[in-house]
C-alpha cells in the first residue's frame, strides 16, 4: 500500500459520499461540521484526526479501514439490458459495499477465504467454445447432462462466487462482479427482473468469474468486448438449457404442439420464453418464424393447471448466499461484531430478536485463560 496523503485521504473520503449518494451539505449534518469544513476535508487541506475518520466511517457506513485499503484489483462487470454507456451508480456503490462487507466477514475468520481456486477458463471466442465452456462449467459443478441447473446461490457458493440480489429498480444494470484478492467472486444481481432474466444474469456472471474476465466496466468495452459480452450470453444460455437435456424434452413435447412445448421447456428449465425461442435457435432446433411466436407466448394460470407445472421464483427481491449468512451469525453468537451489524450485514433478511444469543462463558473454564 502507497502513503497515504491527506489529499488522497480527502479523494476517498469524497468518492466513499458521493456513493452513499450525499452532499457535502448532508455529510456535515451527520457529523455536526459546516459544509466549507467537510470541502476542506475533500480537498485535503484539512487534516482529519483518528476520532473524527471514525465519525466520518460511520456516518459513511463504512468500515475506517476501507479509507486506507488498497484497490481491490478486481472486475466489475455490468450488464444493462439497454446497452447504456454510463457509469450505473447504483451498482458501483451494491459492489462496493458488498466487497467491503464480505472482506470483513473473512478477516474475523468466519468466512473461510479460497485456497482451492477454481482453474481459470479461457474467455470464448467462438460459439463451439462457449458451448464447451458451458459443458465444463457444469460438470464442475456436477450437473447431469440433461438436468435443469437448480439453486444457483448454491451452486454457485460451492465454486467460490458468492451471488446476492437486491431490487435496484428496472433502469439499473441486470448484474455485476468483482473478483476478491483471494479469488472469491461477488456479485449482485438486479432482482427487479423476472425470475429468467434474473438467472440468466447470475450465470452470465458465472462466466465471467470463470474466465476471470480484466476488463472494467460495460462502458468502457471495445468491440472485442461486446463480443465476448455476446458468447458469455451463449455460454449462459447453454449453461441453463443443456443441449441434451433441451432436444429430449421438446421433442417429446412437440406432439402436443409449439405453444405447450415452450410453456413446458420453459418451466422445466427456468428460463424465460426470450432465453428459450434464442437457445433453440442457436441449436437450429426452431426457425425464426418459430422463434418470434415462441417469444410472444405467457405462460397462464390455466397452463400451470393443465401441464401440472410449479412456479420458481429464483432469487426474488433481497437474498444472500447461505453461507456468507451463516458466517455473520457464527460472528455473532461468537461476540465478534454486534446484533446491530450483523443486522446491517444480513440487509434485513433477519430480525433482530431472530439473532443467535452469544456464547457464555462457564465460570470454570476462565482458569484456563489464566497462565
Amino acid at each position: 500500500m502507497t502513503e497515504m496523503t491527506s489529499a488522497d485521504l480527502g479523494v476517498r473520503i469524497r468518492e466513499a459520499r458521493e456513493r452513499r449518494g450525499l452532499n457535502q451539505t448532508d455529510l456535515g449534518e451527520r457529523l455536526q461540521l459546516d459544509r466549507t469544513m467537510v470541502n476542506k476535508i475533500e480537498n485535503g487541506t484539512r487534516k482529519v484526526s483518528a476520532l473524527e475518520l471514525s465519525q466520518i466511517a460511520e456516518a459513511l457506513r463504512v468500515r475506517m479501514a476501507s479509507f486506507f485499503a488498497d484497490p481491490v484489483p478486481a472486475i466489475v462487470s455490468h450488464r444493462s439490458s439497454q446497452g447504456l454507456e454510463v457509469v450505473d451508480s447504483q451498482i458501483d456503490a451494491s459492489l462496493e459495499q458488498l466487497v467491503a462487507d464480505v472482506e470483513l466477514v473473512q478477516e474475523l475468520g468466519a468466512l473461510r477465504r479460497r485456497e482451492d481456486q477454481t482453474d481459470q477458463l479461457d474467455v470464448p471466442l467462438t460459439p463451439a467454445d462457449a458451448e464447451a465452456m458451458a459443458r465444463r462449467a457444469r460438470e464442475s459443478l456436477e450437473l447431469e447432462a440433461d438436468a435443469p441447473a437448480k439453486d444457483l446461490q448454491r451452486l454457485f457458493g460451492d465454486a467460490g462466487l458468492l451471488v446476492f440480489t437486491r431490487d435496484l429498480g428496472t433502469d439499473t444494470a441486470d448484474a455485476g462482479t468483482v473478483l476478491l484478492r483471494d479469488a472469491t467472486g461477488v456479485s449482485i444481481v438486479n432482482s427487479a427482473q423476472k425470475v429468467g432474466r434474473r438467472r440468466l444474469a447470475a450465470v452470465h456472471e458465472f462466466g465471467h468469474f470463470l474466465v476471470c474476465d480484466d476488463y472494467s466496466i460495460d462502458w468502457d468495452v471495445t468491440a472485442g468486448g461486446q463480443q465476448t459480452e455476446a458468447l458469455l450470453d451463449h455460454f449462459a444460455r447453454a449453461f441453463l438449457l443443456p443441449e441434451q437435456g433441451l432436444r429430449g424434452l421438446w421433442s417429446r413435447m412437440m406432439d402436443d404442439g409449439l405453444r405447450a412445448a415452450a410453456v413446458v421447456t420453459a418451466s422445466a428449465f427456468r428460463v424465460d420464453m426470450a432465453t428459450l425461442a434464442r437457445r433453440l435457435t442457436d441449436l437450429d432446433i426452431v426457425n425464426g418464424t418459430q422463434a418470434g411466436q415462441i417469444r410472444q407466448f405467457r405462460t397462464t394460470s390455466a397452463d400451470m393447471i393443465e401441464h401440472d407445472l410449479h412456479s420458481h421464483d429464483d432469487m426474488a427481491g433481497t437474498t444472500q448466499p447461505r453461507v456468507f449468512q451463516q458466517a455473520v451469525l457464527r460472528l455473532v453468537r461468537d461476540e465478534l461484531i454486534s446484533g446491530a451489524r450483523a443486522l446491517e450485514l444480513l440487509w434485513g433478511t433477519v430480525d433482530e430478536t431472530d439473532l443467535p444469543t452469544p456464547h457464555i462463558v462457564v465460570d470454570s473454564n476462565i482458569w484456563q485463560f489464566v497462565s
